[in-house]
């Protein structure tokens, strides 16, 4: 029988961290001139540097060295003045070189933090190191099972293999207490929005783009940190969470059965939320690290560096806070848009020209029920504050209903189209001809009687069930207050 969460934190404190992988937005790869496109066709990205052909010597893309660079200013990292890449060297079919170019004991940016704050209190994440390296190929395992167990045959597309990966480790993190799912997920957050607003990736989980490796512990009050395990590429904010959630639990219950924690990599169930055994957990000697011969060493000098640090935009942080305090706000008010995550979304929305209270009601609303629906956060859904500031606009011109705003949203999610091009595609326009409103609303009159002389002998409030029956027929292309006007005029009933 499985613990519950509060039996846990009963008698267990817990200590996790994060290796976030970042696929940078480059045009061309790490140590080639292949095209980084997402999507295309299987294997035609390819060339002899990436595929490891025999006689193929890498370059280093001096583009992921300078987005690196950048990565780490923003993480209040130390930048390295000198450093080197290395041969990782493990062999499966999606590492076609049967080794990986990455860095080991020296790299790039060591030593930074971020604050992140969960419930009103702030939690300092220790950022170990930043460090590049090149991206795996992509296996397919064709099978019911979708994993290499129980595959009828698999497949390699190599076309990823050597997109210029970054990893971001953070230091062990205690001290979170019973909070501490809500800050690994409040970390990846904070850390998706630097990357974004760096510009250095799209950092689109759902594509892989940005994922993370989840490492969890847990140990009695005062003794020495317990055996940790890696729950390997969770790629959604909620999945972060639940990883850690889900490992608490599950190594609680066989330490109170007295059995020992195997240091292992585990697999996330996005169906069940719980993890399932991968296989045990290399450590660095298992990698036969060593100095990689074919390339350089990256030596970025001083002034680079500086001139990378005074070009860097407005961290998320800082524009949150400049943000709460220009929106005039409650503290309820922004304690509640935190809850939502939407701080951030509702502040470019307003920057776009938005009412800010228009802003806050769409994100949410509407948008935040479209998330929950997805079980996503709203920052992970396919639409932008561009896209709602300008549903904000057709609304209050007269151009969109409220509810013709809505299936507008609905298209952006479906399509990924701009709104303007939903608009147009699916025919959303208010139904502005009076004499088709009148029309509209005779026929709601004729085919609820009831319901009309109930709005006759004063029951003013039963109209609603007219206006839904002519918004109805009208798709939701008219205006509600119109329709309403109408139907009451109709009905000889004053407003």
């Amino acid at each position: 029988m499985s613990l519950s969460y509060e039996d846990v934190l009963a008698k267990y404190e817990p200590v996790w961290g994060l290796e976030t992988h970042v696929e940078l937005g480059t045009v061309s790869k790490m140590f080639c001139g292949c095209s980084t496109e997402f999507g295309a066709e299987p294997n035609t990205h390819t060339c002899p540097v990436c595929l490891g052909l025999p006689g193929a010597l890498p370059v280093v893309n001096e583009v992921a060295i300078e987005s690196t660079i950048k990565i780490g200013l923003a993480l209040n990292c130390s930048i390295a003045s000198w450093c080197r890449f290395a041969r990782k060297n493990y062999f499966y079919p999606d590492m076609p070189k049967n080794y990986q170019i990455s860095q080991y004991d020296e790299p790039l940016c060591f030593d930074g933090y971020i604050d992140v704050e969960v419930e009103g209190q702030t939690y300092r994440v220790g950022i170990e190191r930043v460090h590049m390296e090149e991206d795996t190929g992509k296996n397919t395992h064709v099978g019911t099972s979708g994993r290499i167990h129980g595959a009828e045959y698999s497949l390699v597309d190599f076309n990823r293999a050597g997109i210029p990966l970054i990893e971001i480790v953070t230091k062990p993190v205690p001290g979170c207490g019973a909070l501490a799912p809500e800050v690994a997920k409040a970390y990846t957050a904070a850390l998706r929005d630097i990357l974004r607003a760096l510009g250095v990736s799209d950092v689109r989980m759902e594509q892989g783009s940005l994922r993370c490796d989840v490492n969890t512990s847990l140990n009695v009050p005062g003794a020495e940190w317990g055996t940790r395990t890696e729950t390997k590429n969770v790629n959604s904010l909620r999945s972060v969470e639940r990883a850690v959630r889900s490992e608490m639990i599950r190594q609680a219950g066989l330490l109170d059965a007295g059995t020992r924690i195997k240091q292992e990599t585990r697999h996330f169930s996005e169906t069940t939320g719980d993890t399932r055994p991968g296989r045990s957990k290399e450590e660095a000697t298992d990698y036969r690290y060593f100095p990689e011969p074919d390339l350089v060493p990256v030596a970025p000098d001083a002034e680079w560096i500086e001139r990378l640090r005074a070009g860097l935009p407005e961290l998320p942080a800082a524009r949150r806070t400049r943000i709460i305090a220009s929106l005039g706000l409650t503290n309820d008010e922004i304690q509640q848009m935190a809850n939502a995550g939407v701080v951030d979304l509702v502040g470019e929305t307003v920057e776009l020209g938005a009412p800010a209270a228009e802003a806050r009601n769409w994100w949410q609303g509407y948008v935040a029920q479209k998330a929950n629906e997805r079980e996503v956060d709203a920052a992970e859904l396919p639409i932008t504050p561009a896209h709602i500031a300008r549903v904000i606009a057709l609304v209050a011109d007269g151009s969109l209903s409220t509810a013709l705003g809505r299936q507008a949203v609905d298209g952006v999610l479906e399509t990924g189209n701009d709104v303007d091009v939903v608009v147009a595609e699916k025919g959303l326009k208010v139904v502005s001809d009076t004499g088709a409103l009148q029309a509209a609303a005779d026929e709601a009159i004729a085919a609820n009687p009831d319901v009309a002389q109930k709005v006759r002998d004063g029951k003013v409030a039963a109209v609603g069930a007219l206006v839904g029956s002519v918004m109805k027929a009208t798709r939701g292309q008219a205006d509600a207050a119109a329709v309403r006007a109408i139907l009451l005029e109709r009905l000889g009933v004053p407003e």
